[in-house]
């Protein structure tokens, strides 16, 4: 049947005065005995027509969040307790009368006969009692889309969803127009197939279920907005500790992962960070940490060359063999791409370099001073074919980069946080740095394991060499095995999801911080991590600081609160870093002031 915009008219429409029900109504609408088609859209209404014998709370959640244009309609009609009490006692007679002519005529029990009546009377007692109502329930589903085979695969997934919890449904066939009425918010139920539900049961259904994810322990990391309970989750509970947030610029990710590290540290936690802007260093200076700065001028060194401590169970054979893989790949970053036998001559001259320090495969490396990156030079220079090798490493050793990776360590990580900064270094060399400080933290992880999490931030820098992409992939697979959490912040996802490495890092982090999404990225965001329609538009609309927050196989929306005091310290807005350096100046000339006032009353 097909009925056009001028069905059922009324009166005013008959004098031509057009109301706002014809308004908004489509143009046509063509009703078949399985379907129904409203101008460009198909759509088909099914119902519920069998409920197992036990329901989970939130088990109409997931098909209300299936990400699919549909009404979902529940009719829910209260049924009189003392009517309802006549039928069951007639029904109770019937099962028992039924099962005793069963028993007369020698048959076996019957379990099925038993459990209704067990049901039932538990059912009556618990209505004379009051703790139950009893009501009738019909559940519809009506579903829209572009094409009648679409509509086929929406019902499959419909359907699957629903069997997989012992619920089966079936399409209104002939009556799809009843079915079409029954869904729209008009309070009708023409198609009516009701189910018996008591209270508890029929509670199950709130489609308002919020994920919780507060636990015992752990680091408050927001207030979860669905339902303004707390966000306090332990990452060290779940199978990795790793972490990585995903958001533009100024979506509030180092405001979020600065507030972690001071709460963290609050609870024990080692911090150690790769900082490329000072947005750290107030933080580590007011929490006693270590601040240092990587530059070409900076006093702070890091030798690639150092080795870990093996420790009881290790073989120092595979330490040794595991450090050079790991300073072969930093050599590529820092010469570029390297032909096979370019990479068999480095081998080589690796092995010859830590040889010449007389640390070898059966040596003590805790006695044993490492060579540096001069050391390596001169051993390239005496090998025939390496002469290439040794000019590209000229500058590292005695050119403008000479001061960087030339010198013995003389940093630390004896303080509960420590802070890499590379804001001063020159771009090219941020890949390198970042290399480089990561091998030092992992020797160090290695050799002692504590309770520790690892942030770097900006990791799309390292993510764009193979080499640090791989290095980035090891320890996140491995940093479970030394207590150690791996976050990895970026605002570049394209190229960080790019990455054949970006995915792998993203499947080995349990935890992962969604904030405000530019819309260039949005839709690969969404694909990666299966958003719904309005979890896109939340991440695109979301003030600074809220986001949505995912720990293993749940997720809620989030919203990043901070004390006025954590707000002091770990702020990145300009205009209070202004007044903060503002009145940091003023109690410097108050107290600056007061000493001269002492002097001169002396």
């Amino acid at each position: 049947m097909i009925f056009p915009s001028s069905y059922n008219l009324n009166k005013d429409q008959e004098n031509n005065q057009l109301n706002v029900a014809d308004l908004i109504a489509p143009a046509a609408l063509k009703i078949e005995p399985g379907f129904f088609q409203l101008e460009r859209k198909y759509g088909r209404t099914l119902f519920v027509f069998n409920y197992p014998r036990f329901l989970n709370i939130g088990w109409l959640t997931p098909l209300i969040t299936l990400d699919r244009e549909m009404n979902i309609s529940l009719f829910i009609y209260p049924v009189e307790t003392e009517l309802i009490l006549k039928k069951l006692r007639k029904k109770v007679a019937e099962i028992k009368s039924q099962m005793q002519m069963e028993e007369e005529k020698g048959k076996v029990r019957s379990p099925v006969l038993e459990t209704a009546l067990e049901d039932i009377e538990k059912i009556r007692d618990q209505l004379v009692r009051g703790v139950e109502r009893l009501f009738k329930l019909g559940l519809y589903v009506t579903f829209y889309a572009e094409s009648l085979k679409e509509l086929e695969e929406i019902e499959t997934e419909i359907r699957s969803l629903l069997e997989t919890k012992m619920i089966y449904v079936k399409p209104a066939t002939f009556q799809q127009e009843q079915g079409l009425v029954t869904s729209l918010p008009l309070g009708e139920d023409q198609l009516y197939v009701p189910h018996n539900f008591t209270t508890g049961p029929l509670s199950t259904l709130f489609p308002f279920v919020s994920v919780d994810l507060t636990d015992n322990k752990g680091v408050l990391y927001g207030i979860n907005r669905h339902n303004n309970s707390l966000i306090l989750f332990d990452r060290f509970s779940l199978e990795n500790a790793n972490m990585v947030v995903f958001g533009k610029s100024g979506g509030g990710k180092s405001y979020a992962i600065k507030l972690e590290t001071l709460r963290s540290l609050m609870l024990g936690t080692d911090v150690i960070i790769i900082d490329l802007e000072k947005e750290y260093k107030y933080l580590a200076e007011t929490v006693g940490g270590s601040f240092i700065d990587i530059s070409l001028r900076s006093p702070h060194h890091i030798n690639p060359f150092d080795l870990p401590i093996p420790q009881p169970d290790e073989d120092p054979a595979s330490v040794l063999r595991s450090n050079i893989a790991v300073l072969t790949g930093l050599l590529k970053i820092m010469l570029g791409d390297l032909t096979p036998e370019e990479e068999a001559i480095i081998d080589k001259a690796l092995i010859e370099t830590y040889a010449s320090r007389g640390i070898t495969p059966l040596s003590d490396f805790t006695k044993v001073t490492p060579p540096t990156m001069k050391d390596l030079y001169t051993v390239l220079r005496n090998i025939k074919g390496a002469e290439s090798l040794g000019v590209r490493l000229e500058r590292y050793v005695f050119g403008t980069y000479a001061g960087f990776v030339n010198q013995p360590t003389n940093v630390s990580l004896d303080k509960n946080l420590v802070v890499f900064s590379l804001r001063d270094l020159e771009e090219e060399l941020r890949p390198v740095a970042m290399y480089m400080i990561l091998h030092y933290l992992w020797n160090i992880v290695k050799s002692k394991r504590k309770k520790r999490l690892a942030v770097v931030d900006e990791a799309w820098w390292i993510m764009k060499h193979k080499e640090g992409a791989e290095f980035m992939l090891s320890i996140a697979k491995r940093a479970r095995k030394y207590w150690l959490g791996l976050t990895t912040i970026t605002q570049d996802i394209p190229d960080f999801l790019g990455s054949p490495y970006g995915l792998p890092i993203l499947a080995n982090s349990s935890l992962q911080l969604l904030m405000k999404q530019s819309p260039t990225a949005i839709d690969l965001v969404a694909k990666t991590f299966n958003l719904t329609q309005e979890e896109k538009y939340m991440l695109l609309e979301c003030n600074v600081g809220e986001g949505l927050f995912f720990a293993g196989l749940k997720h809620a929306a989030i919203k990043v609160v901070a004390s006025y005091t954590e707000d002091q310290i770990i702020t990145s807005d300009p205009a209070q870093l202004a007044e903060i350096e503002k009145a940091k100046k003023e109690l410097a000339q108050e107290e600056k002031q007061k000493e001269n006032n002492e002097f001169t009353h002396y």
